[in-house]
C-alpha cells in the first residue's frame, strides 16, 4: 500500500494541470483572436474548432478504461500530454498556414483540434484518477483547489507572456511561441508525475492486467448500472451546463444593458475570475475547521449550487433594474459561488471515483469528464441561443437577459436537488457494502 501524497506531491501533480491549461488557453483564446482579427476569418470557424475539441472528449470513458486495464496512470498522462502538445503546436502552424492557404490550414486545424481534445481527455482523466487514489480523504478538497488554481495560473501566465512575445505579430512568432509553450508543458508534466506511482504499483499492475480483460462496453455498462455513478454523471452535466451557459453572454449583457465599453466588460470578467479563485480557496479553508466532517464536500456542493442560483437571480434582477444595480459586486459574488461549487464538485469526483470498487476508476472518471465536456461544449451555445430567442419573443434586451439568467438559476437549483440525490445513492451503496462485509465475516467465523 503506497503512502498518500504529501502537499508537495499534490503541488507536483498540479504542474500537469498548469501545462495542460497553458496549451488549451493558447489554442482557445489567442488562436481564436488571430483567426478572427488578424486573418479576418468568420468567428464560427474557431467556434467550430473548439466544439470539435469538446466533442472528442466523449471518448474519455474509453481512455479511462484503457488506463484501468493497465492499472498505471502515468503512461496515459504523459502520452496524453504529448498528444495535446503536438495538437497545440499544429494548431498554431495551421493558423499561420491559413494566411496563405486557407483550405489546407483549416484542414490541418481540424486534425490539430482533434489531437487537442484527445490529449486533454486522456491526460486529464488519468490525472484525476491518480490524484484521487493517492490523496488522503481529508485533503481531497484542498487537492482539488490546488490543481485547479494551478491550471488557472497556467491560463494567466501563458496569456501574459504570450501576449508580450507575440508583439509585433507575425505567423512565425505565433508558431515559435506555441512550440515553446508545448515544450514547457511537457517538461512540467515529467516533473509532475515522475515517481508518483513508483515501483510499488508493479504488483497491482500485474494483478489487474490478469483479472480485468473485459471489453469497454462491458465495463461501461457495469459503471452505468451503479446508481451513484449514473446520478453523478447527470448532476455534472446539468450543473456544468448552468455553470458555462453564462460565459458568452455576461459581457454582451453588460454592454447592452449597462452601457459598458469593451474594456470595462473585460475588466468585469477579471472581477468574476478573481471571485472564482477566492471561492475555490474558501472550500478547503473553511472545511479545515471541521476536519472530522465527512459530509463536507456534499454540503459545499449543494450550498455552492444554491448560492450560484442566488447570484444568477441577482443578475436577472440587475437586468430589470439597470445601471443603478451594483453589477460588479454581483458578478464578484457569482465568481465566488461558482468557484466554491466547482471545487466541491471536483472533490466529490475524487471521493466517489473509488466508491464502487477499484477496477473501474478510469471509466467512472471518464464518464463524468465526458459529461462535463459535453456540457461545456453546448453550454455557451445554448446560452447565446436562449438570449437570442428570448430577445425575439420579448423584444427587449433587458427582459431577454433576465429570463436567461433566471433559467440558469433554475438549473442550479435542480443541480442542488440532484446533489442530494447522489448523496443518498452514496449512503445506500456504503450501507450495502457494509452488509456484504458483515455477511462475509459471519460466514468465515461460522466456517
Amino acid at each position: 500500500m503506497m503512502r498518500p501524497l504529501s502537499w508537495l506531491g499534490i503541488v507536483r501533480m498540479g504542474l500537469v494541470q498548469t501545462g495542460l491549461g497553458a496549451i488549451v488557453v493558447l489554442t482557445t483564446s489567442t488562436l481564436n483572436r488571430v483567426m478572427v482579427v488578424e486573418l479576418a476569418l468568420p468567428a464560427m470557424l474557431p467556434g467550430a474548432l473548439v466544439a470539435i475539441h469538446y466533442a472528442l472528449q466523449v471518448f474519455r470513458p474509453a481512455w479511462g478504461h484503457g488506463s484501468d486495464r493497465g492499472a498505471r496512470r502515468t503512461p496515459w498522462i504523459i502520452g496524453g500530454m504529448a498528444v495535446l502538445a503536438l495538437g497545440g503546436f499544429l494548431a498554431a502552424v495551421a493558423t499561420a498556414w491559413m494566411s496563405t492557404q486557407p483550405l489546407f490550414g483549416v484542414a490541418l486545424a481540424i486534425v490539430a483540434f482533434c489531437l487537442i481534445g484527445g490529449g486533454v481527455g486522456a491526460a486529464g482523466t488519468s490525472l484525476l484518477v491518480l490524484l484521487a487514489k493517492r490523496t488522503d480523504e481529508r485533503r481531497r478538497a484542498a487537492a482539488a483547489t490546488i490543481v485547479w488554481v494551478m491550471m488557472i495560473a497556467g491560463f494567466i501566465v501563458t496569456t501574459g507572456f504570450a501576449g508580450h512575445l507575440l508583439d509585433p505579430f507575425s505567423p512565425a512568432r505565433l508558431v515559435a511561441v506555441s512550440g515553446g509553450v508545448s515544450v514547457i508543458a511537457m517538461l512540467l508534466t515529467f516533473v509532475g508525475v515522475w515517481g508518483i506511482e513508483g515501483k510499488a504499483a508493479t504488483a497491482e499492475v500485474v494483478a489487474k492486467q490478469a483479472a480485468d480483460k473485459g471489453s469497454f462496453r462491458a465495463a461501461f455498462k457495469e459503471v452505468w448500472a451503479e446508481p451513484q455513478a449514473r446520478r453523478f454523471a447527470i448532476f455534472v452535466f446539468v450543473s456544468m451546463l448552468a455553470y458555462s451557459a453564462q460565459d458568452l453572454i455576461l459581457e454582451p449583457f453588460a454592454g447592452a444593458v449597462f452601457g459598458f465599453t469593451p474594456g470595462e466588460t473585460t475588466k468585469l470578467s477579471s472581477v468574476q475570475h478573481g471571485g472564482t479563485l477566492i471561492g475555490m480557496a474558501l472550500v478547503p479553508l473553511i472545511g479545515a475547521l471541521f476536519p472530522r466532517s465527512r459530509g463536507n464536500l456534499q454540503i459545499w456542493t449543494v450550498g455552492g449550487c444554491i448560492a450560484s442560483a442566488i447570484a444568477l437571480l441577482g443578475l436577472s434582477t440587475a437586468a430589470m433594474v439597470g445601471p443603478s444595480w451594483p453589477l460588479r459586486e454581483t458578478v464578484f459574488l457569482l465568481g465566488i459561488t461558482n468557484g466554491a461549487y466547482a471545487v466541491a464538485a471536483i472533490g466529490s469526483m475524487m471521493e466517489l471515483v473509488t466508491a464502487g470498487g477499484e477496477k473501474r476508476e478510469g471509466v467512472r472518471m471518464g464518464l463524468w469528464g465526458a459529461a462535463q465536456a459535453i456540457a461545456f461544449g453546448i453550454g455557451g451555445f445554448v446560452g447565446t441561443l436562449a438570449s437570442d430567442v428570448a430577445r425575439f419573443i420579448l423584444s427587449s434586451p433587458a427582459l431577454s437577459y433576465a429570463s436567461v439568467f433566471a433559467a440558469e438559476a433554475g438549473l442550479f437549483i435542480a443541480s442542488a436537488a440532484m446533489a442530494v440525490w447522489v448523496h443518498r445513492a452514496q449512503v445506500r451503496s456504503a450501507r450495502n457494502q457494509s452488509q456484504v462485509v458483515g455477511l462475509s465475516n459471519a460466514a468465515v467465523a461460522g466456517g
